[in-house]
Formats: structure tokens, C-alpha cells, sequence
């Protein structure tokens, strides 16, 4: 009670959190031989690498070199990742990818992959009526 006014305390609702809606999130690079690749922008870069072991091959955690924040990956291009294109690809968060994939192809563009879950979260590739392709996930 506030004793100054014999009512009850008002606590103020706490600010909703910000919303990571339509945040880049991430950034891979799906290529043939992720090996070479990686090796190529560890050298030309100064990159540092961990490999990601994905059954019978690994792709790779690529960090910052003085941090060692990851801030990449290259993978390869096979089993689900078979159908990637062979370029950097941004990951950009969505609210849902479903939603997200079928207003794409309302809009003229294209699903290229997915939707579909990987590492935990809802996924696909789309292209849009310009042919730029990128990457959406939701939870």
C-alpha cells in the first residue's frame, strides 16, 4: 500500500522483449568440396575452422581468429544440403517459415528447399522474383 494515497502499488509491466523478426541470423556457404573451400578463406581471410561432424564427412565452424566467435559455416553439398545453391547464404528469422514459404510463392518467388527442420528450427531457401536467394527460419 502507498501510504500516501492508502491504494495499492501499480509495478509497471516490464518492456516485452525485442523481437528478433527479420534479424540475420546467420550465414553458411553449401559448396562440393567444403574442405577446399574452407581452406581457400582461412587462408585468404584468416579465418579459423572447426570441423562440425555430420555422420560419414564433416562441415565446419568457421571463427574470428583473435575471439574465436563463430561466424559462419561451410558445408557441403550433400545429403539434405544437396539442393543448396553454391553461394553465401543469409539466414533471415521469420515468424513462421511456413507462412513464409507459401507468401513467397504468392508474390511471384520461388521455394527452393524446405520447408523443413534443421538444427532445431523450421527452414527454407527462397528465391525471389529477381533470382537472389535467401535463407528463412522460425522456430
Amino acid at each position: 500500500m502507498n501510504e500516501e494515497t492508502d491504494s495499492p502499488e501499480v509495478t509497471p509491466d516490464p518492456e516485452p522483449a525485442p523481437s528478433n523478426i527479420g534479424r540475420i541470423e546467420w550465414v553458411d556457404l553449401t559448396v562440393g568440396d567444403a574442405e577446399h573451400i574452407k581452406s581457400f578463406y582461412c587462408n585468404v581471410v584468416g579465418w579459423k575452422s572447426t570441423d562440425v561432424e555430420m555422420g560419414t564427412y564433416s562441415d565446419f565452424n568457421i571463427s574470428l581468429p583473435e575471439t574465436g566467435d563463430t561466424v559462419a559455416g561451410i558445408c557441403h553439398a550433400r545429403g539434405l544440403n544437396a539442393n543448396m545453391p553454391s553461394q553465401w547464404l543469409l539466414y533471415v528469422r521469420v515468424a513462421d517459415v511456413t507462412l513464409s514459404a507459401a507468401e513467397t510463392e504468392q508474390r511471384g518467388g520461388k521455394v527452393l528447399d524446405g520447408p523443413r527442420r534443421m538444427g532445431g528450427s523450421n527452414f527454407c531457401v527462397i528465391e525471389d522474383p529477381a533470382g537472389a536467394v535467401l535463407a528463412l527460419i522460425s522456430d
